[in-house]
């Protein structure tokens, strides 16, 4: 069982050989230790190529020879089936070079006090003896808090400020005589109809020129030409009367 002094470690080791990475518990930065190669690798390569030379060797002579070469390859597949199971001697490598990582490692981490988490030296604040999430930097905490003001001020600037200043005017966004997108002219850009607007006579709502009824009544947009004065039937679109000169 591997203890470490702190909880954040990752075991990079191989059957090659050891080495371990420790991260800090603030910035999560990590620092690796040196890679140590592991002995029983290196005396399972040495045996493999004495296998393989002594097997060589008994091709040509025969007999004894061949039978050496055959024992040394065999005990050769025995180390190696002992490194893909982690045998005993590859695990107590393991934990002598897992102490001796965290002996290399740790001096260039700081334990504070208050949280009892283990950082680097950028997340330590030496003038405070904490971490910096305990204990900020001042001149950092300053810039930071200067940085939230001012994008709070651009932002209560913004509600309250004046962006456009043109007319509102009420106008069709499709063309009442085409069905085509209406422009921002006053007439259209493919048929040429009028993109304004008038009041329904009946309930006031604001209809398209050139739409007969209107959309939320029904009503007929055609005012009636007759004068209440004299009774004279003029044109639709007449604003005085052609019999007697009254208002329409």
């Amino acid at each position: 069982m591997l203890h470490s002094f702190t909880r954040n470690y990752n075991d990079l080791s191989t059957e090659a050989g050891f080495q371990f990475e420790f991260f800090c518990d603030c910035c999560g930065n990590g620092v690796k230790s040196t890679f140590v190669e592991s002995s029983t690798y290196q005396h399972r390569t040495k045996t493999e190529r004495k296998g393989r030379l002594a097997s060589t060797i008994g091709s040509f002579l025969g007999g004894r020879a061949g039978d050496i070469g055959w024992a040394l390859e065999r005990g050769s597949d025995l180390v190696s089936n002992k490194f893909s199971e982690q045998s005993p001697e590859w695990r107590r490598e393991q934990e002598s070079c897992f102490d001796n990582a965290q002996a290399e490692v740790q001096p260039l981490f700081k334990k504070c006090p208050a949280c009892n988490k283990w950082v680097c030296a950028d997340c330590w604040n030496e003038d405070e003896g904490l971490c910096t999430e305990c204990a900020p930097r001042e001149a950092s905490y300053v810039a930071q808090a200067r940085s939230q003001a001012m994008r709070r001020n651009i932002d209560e600037a913004a509600e309250t400020a004046t962006v456009w200043q043109g007319k509102i005017e009420t106008r069709t966004t499709v063309c009442p005589g085409c069905g085509k997108p209406a422009g921002n002219g006053k007439f259209c850009n493919y048929c040429g109809s009028p993109l304004g607007t008038q009041r329904c006579p009946n309930c006031g709502a604001q209809v398209a020129l050139g739409l007969k009824f209107c959309g939320e009544c029904g009503s007929s947009m055609e005012k009636s030409g007759k004068c209440p004065s004299c009774g004279f039937e003029n044109a639709p679109g007449m604003k005085f009367c052609g019999g007697c000169g009254s208002k329409l």
